[in-house]
């Protein structure tokens, strides 16, 4: 559980960390527009989401297969 707690963190810390310089970058580019700079960071985060979700399923699968063949190789 663990494992999967301090991922969550790290990936929380990485997305704060980009809300600053994208909504400034967003709002140099098209002007401080609150409708254009929330349909922007709409699909920022719709996308940001699904790759998140890319990478989680990656780590969770190759964590699977890790413990699965630990387990073969364990003496019984």
């Amino acid at each position: 559980m663990s494992k999967n707690r301090d991922l969550i963190q790290i990936l929380i810390i990485i997305t704060i960390g980009m809300f600053i310089p994208f909504i400034t970058s967003i709002g140099l580019v098209y002007g401080f527009y609150i409708s254009n700079i929330l349909v922007t960071f709409g699909y920022f985060i719709l996308v940001f989401g699904i790759e998140l979700g890319v990478v989680y399923g990656y780590f969770f699968i190759s964590n699977w297969l890790a413990i699965k063949k630990l387990d073969k190789i364990k003496p019984k």
